[in-house]
This record gives C-alpha cells, sequence and structure tokens, in this order.
C-alpha cells in the first residue's frame, strides 16, 4: 500500500471519527411556531429580540452567551452593556447578522414570517410564543435546550411554579371581579385588555379575581373593549400597568377621574391599583412576582377595610 493511499485511508478514518461526535453534540427542537430548529452545539452566541425572552435566557444562567438585545431589553441591569438592534417593523438584518449569532431568538408576534425566514438563511432562528403561563414554562425549557441550561431551566420553572401555587392556596375565591387595563382610554387606541386564558388572566384567577373579559378570545387574548362595557360590568378592581408610557401621570390618578367611572365600586372604594409593567406584561420568569404583588395589593387592601 502506498503511502499517499495510507495517508488517504487516515483522513477518511479521521473523518468518520468525527461524525458521531457531531452528532452528539448537535441539538434538534421544534420551537412555537412549529418549525424544526437544528444548532451544532448548545449556543454561545445570540441575539435576543424581545424582552421577555431575554430576561428567560438570563434566569437559566446563559445572559453571558447574548451579543446583541433588542430595543426593549432592559431586565437585568447587565442587559444595559449589550449591544442594542432594532426590533419589530425596524428590524435590520444586516444589523443582526454584523453581530456573527449562532442564534436568533424572536417572538411570533413581534416578527414576520418574512422576517423569520430572512434571518434563517444565515443563521438558526427559534422562535418563541409564549401567551400563558404554561407557554412560559415550555418557553423556558426550550431556551434550555438550545444553551445547554437545561437543569438551570427546569429549577426556574419549579421556582415559579411553587410560589404561584402559594399565591392560589392562600387566595382561594375572593367573588370579586377585575379589570386589567393594558393600554389607557388616553392613548387614543383604544382600551385594551386581558382576555380569556392568557397569563395576566391566569394570574387574576390564582388571586381569586374573575376577569371580567375572562370569555373575550378577541385580538389573541388581548381584546379591545368599549368604555360602556367595563363601566357595565362594574369591577371590584381596576388593575393598570404603571404609567403605560404616559411619563411622570399617575397612570391609576388618570382613571380615576375619568368621566362616567366615577360611580364604579372600584372607583369608589379606592381599588384602583398599579402594577409593575414589565412583570405582568412579560411572559418570563417575573410572572411570579406579578403574582406576588396582585394578590399583596388586593389582599392587604381588603384586610385594611374597617369591620362591618
Amino acid at each position: 500500500m502506498s503511502k499517499k493511499t495510507v495517508s488517504l485511508f487516515l483522513a477518511a478514518m479521521m473523518l468518520l471519527c468525527c461524525v458521531p461526535v457531531f452528532a452528539e453534540g448537535g441539538i434538534t427542537v421544534t420551537d412555537m411556531a412549529g418549525r424544526e430548529v437544528t444548532l451544532a452545539a448548545p449556543a454561545t452566541r445570540i441575539v435576543v429580540l424581545m424582552p421577555s425572552d431575554c430576561e428567560c435566557l438570563f434566569a437559566i444562567g446563559a445572559g453571558g452567551a447574548i451579543v446583541g438585545r433588542g430595543t426593549y431589553c432592559n431586565y437585568p441591569a447587565e442587559t444595559a452593556e449589550i449591544t442594542e438592534v432594532k426590533t419589530g417593523a425596524e428590524l435590520n438584518l444586516e444589523e443582526v447578522l454584523a453581530l456573527n449569532p449562532d442564534l436568533i431568538v424572536m417572538t411570533k408576534m413581534a416578527q414576520t414570517e418574512e422576517q423569520v425566514k430572512a434571518l434563517a438563511e444565515t443563521a438558526p432562528v427559534l422562535v418563541t410564543d409564549a401567551q400563558t403561563l404554561e407557554d412560559t414554562y415550555d418557553c423556558l425549557t426550550l431556551l434550555g435546550r438550545v444553551t445547554g441550561k437545561e437543569a438551570e431551566a427546569e429549577k426556574v420553572i419549579q421556582d415559579m411554579k411553587d410560589r404561584i401555587a402559594a399565591v392560589a392556596e392562600k387566595a382561594q375565591e375572593s367573588g370579586m371581579t377585575v379589570y386589567f387595563e393594558t393600554t389607557p382610554l388616553e392613548f387614543g387606541w383604544g382600551l385594551y385588555s386581558a382576555g380569556k386564558g392568557n397569563f395576566m388572566d391566569e394570574i387574576g384567577t390564582l388571586c381569586g379575581l374573575k376577569n371580567i373579559f375572562g370569555d373575550v378570545e378577541e385580538g389573541g387574548g388581548w381584546p379591545v373593549v368599549s368604555e360602556e362595557d367595563v363601566i357595565a360590568a362594574d369591577p371590584d378592581w381596576i388593575v393598570t400597568i404603571d404609567s403605560n408610557g404616559m411619563g411622570d401621570t399617575d397612570a391609576a390618578a388618570v382613571i380615576l377621574a375619568r368621566e362616567g367611572w366615577k360611580d364604579m365600586k372600584a372607583v369608589k372604594e379606592g381599588h384602583v391599583v398599579i402594577v409593575g409593567s414589565d412583570e405582568f406584561s412579560r411572559p418570563g420568569p417575573r410572572l411570579a412576582d406579578a403574582a406576588e404583588e396582585l394578590y399583596r395589593l388586593v389582599y392587604e387592601a381588603e384586610a385594611e377595610k374597617p369591620a362591618a
């Protein structure tokens, strides 16, 4: 056998030996848009476009792998040191790809199919779509798999479940109703609320409250509602997101001052509360904080009521 033949044989054997290593190190998952996504190894250079996914990555210990983050990714504080990229309609493909990511994480709601397809031609794209608490757990599991942080993700999920279960156990059924306002009337876009089955609706239920729009499915669970419907439902509680983008304006004070709302139970009894926007509006680990905060706001106020 010639030296050349021996060399070719050895090279072939070395190549074959490498194949099982690649197979064992490869990761294939089905994302939340039903797409099959394959990575050669756990992601180490991630561009994450939405705040909820960014929080999930940090929570499972994969924050160090993020090399680019979307405009509104602001938690935890370390995100400020990460290169910012535009998101949504302003997404710039070249800006994202210039960061040489080995994984791009984006949500179904915020990005178009065309944007996903264009980016996927260069790097693996993982699409998330968490609308419920269970979806949030699934998202954490998915991100744990693609980053090699499965055990850490499971720990975060269990902690969330334990804390949320503790709230539910304390709350029981109160018989009180709640209206969630996610976008204020004053924006001129219409009143947006939480509808059937989304994580905000679930948190209200866990806290023993009945969502007045809990049977509405329109808008993907985030319906536009009318003032007339809110007033007619006359909820015991009104929960609004802090400031709602209105700068230093007190969102609760704005609601309390609305014409036609002053005879509502929640307004007359001062049951209009502001909750943390990011905690309540992002399907991530801080939903456990949201449940605890809502429980505290409602039941501490009830405990302070004078005896009849």
